[in-house]
């Protein structure tokens, strides 16, 4: 009798993966195994009032020196579903010796339908959840966020728009890894083929289309918005929560660290007063209007 396939989901706490079962990862790594390892309360905000232990925001870059693990932040369930079912045929059809980390949030939220023309953006790492409403001549912003942050993000468009008439373009980015990967491939390409025409990475080609600059937000370190800051060709700015694990609700601990949506929209229009597409004065009056205590120390050093 020919034996059935079966991949296995193993879940755990998502700071506590690599942590504590960093060789068995390697291990699986060598083995080329496949399955799903799943980082529950993923983030270093989603779970509150347990500290560091339980507050991730390194995972996926640890997961990212693994080259035969495929990792994902996704923030909806139909991002989850298209990752899954793409692993599914990835390890199972295709038989490749991949495995996946995929994080997942504990937060209760609304779960929308996904946008048309999604799922290539969601497999390849980014996709262009909501387009700005713009005004002719109107300032605009790309915003950038991935799993649970993105719904900050999402909030930070609102006010841009509401308070300050920005016009915010809002990307979910499903993997900065995998987004990393492809870019490396792109300029590798390009380097050992001088004469034929240049390929873009996925970042290039889903930004070429749009203007201003682009504002990063993620539940995790700097580092990991950053892997993909050689291929945006513009000013880029990255929030991420650098720093230990705190023992608070989830709003102060955003505030905290800085990646909550008053602070994306700071860096948003700080970043379009650098470029002289708004006065600087509006950055102050944007601070002052949401509280923002710009004294206090730096988030990483307290």
């Amino acid at each position: 009798a020919h034996g059935v396939p079966m991949l296995p989901f193993y879940i755990f706490y998502s700071c506590f993966g690599f942590q504590r079962i960093g060789d068995l990862v390697w291990t699986a790594a060598d083995a080329r195994s496949r399955g799903f390892l799943l980082g529950a309360t993923a983030g270093r905000t989603t779970l509150s009032g347990e500290g560091l232990q339980h507050e991730d925001g390194s995972s996926h870059i640890l997961f990212s020196t693994v080259p035969n693990c495929v990792a994902y932040d996704p923030a909806f369930g139909y991002e989850v579903t298209a990752i899954v079912r793409d692993g599914m045929r990835r390890m199972l059809e295709n038989q490749e010796d991949v495995f996946y980390y995929v994080t997942v949030m504990n937060e209760n939220y609304i779960h929308p339908a996904m946008p048309a023309s999604a799922e290539e953006g969601i497999l390849r790492g980014m996709y262009r959840l909501r387009e700005g409403k713009s005004k002719k001549g109107a300032p605009t912003v790309q915003l950038l966020g991935s799993g649970t942050i993105l719904r900050e993000v999402l909030a930070a468009a609102d006010l841009l728009e509401k308070d300050w008439t920005i016009a915010a373009d809002v990307w979910s980015v499903t993997s900065f890894t995998e987004l990393r990967r492809d870019g490396m491939g792109a300029e590798r390409w390009n380097r050992l083929h001088p004469d034929a025409q240049p390929k873009q990475s996925w970042v290039e080609q889903s930004l070429a289309k749009t203007s201003g600059p682009v504002i990063a937000a993620s539940d995790y370190m700097r580092a990991l918005p950053d892997m993909i800051r050689t291929w945006v060709s513009r000013k880029y700015v990255v929030l991420g929560t650098d720093g230990f694990g705190r023992s608070d609700g989830r709003a102060a601990l955003r505030d905290f660290f800085e990646v909550d949506r008053n602070h994306v929209v700071v860096a948003a229009l700080k970043a379009l007063a650098d470029e002289g597409a708004i006065d600087r004065k509006i950055v102050r009056r944007a601070i002052e209007k949401y509280g923002i205590a710009a004294e206090r120390p730096n988030p990483w050093d307290v």
